[in-house]
């Protein structure tokens, strides 16, 4: 690929604006984020990028966005730099094919479009998994684990008092739902760890 290219790609995406910063620098103007390319200054190189959160929300997520990069983000990374969270994509471009760079744009429009979410799920999932491992090795079932949750909701251990009923059974119908879902996978057996 070369610059040309670059911008060509830049400019089919749907709903984007593109403009061009200075030479080998273009930011697209996207419904829902905006997309930075950038040239290296010898135009070996290519990044592209978009903004996820700021680095402060994402904090709290690091573990999570390091598994990610490890695991699901593809040839796409997540990296903090000017205090700001950012989906990246890094590529020489003497190897980079066309079909890659839209792959990589999809990917980083999909990252941003995910925000934080499935961070904040995954760091929930590994905090509700504790709490089946220390009610499996205390023997204590399902059933009566969901009891003493709404037991705390009750007493105001957990959760709000002054919030509306309705609010207070979909918090419980939530935890149901995820601990349902966990309670099967969580192995209290040797490290006590949740399986994949």
């Amino acid at each position: 690929m070369n610059a040309a290219d670059i911008e060509s790609l830049l400019t089919t995406l749907e709903g984007g604006q593109v403009q061009t910063i200075e030479a080998g620098v273009w930011q697209v103007e996207m419904p829902a984020c905006r997309l930075l390319a950038i040239l290296s200054d010898d135009q070996s190189w290519l990044r592209m990028m978009v903004p996820i959160a700021a680095a402060s929300e994402a904090e709290p997520f690091c573990r999570e966005l390091l598994e990610s990069n490890f695991d699901e983000t593809g040839a796409v990374r997540y990296a903090l730099h000017q205090e700001a969270l950012w989906a990246v994509f890094q590529h020489a471009l003497s190897s980079l094919a066309v079909e890659d760079c839209a792959a990589a744009i999809a990917q980083l429009l999909d990252l941003n479009q995910r925000g934080l979410k499935h961070c904040f799920d995954q760091y929930l999932d590994r905090q509700v998994s504790l709490i089946i491992l220390a009610a499996k090795r205390q023997n204590i079932s399902l059933e009566a684990t969901l009891q003493n949750l709404d037991r705390f909701y009750q007493e105001g251990v957990m959760g709000d008092l002054t919030a509306p009923p309705e609010v207070r059974t979909a918090t419980l119908d939530a935890w149901r739902a995820r601990l349902e879902r966990l309670w099967p996978v969580v192995d209290v057996s040797g490290t006590g760890t949740v399986q994949d």
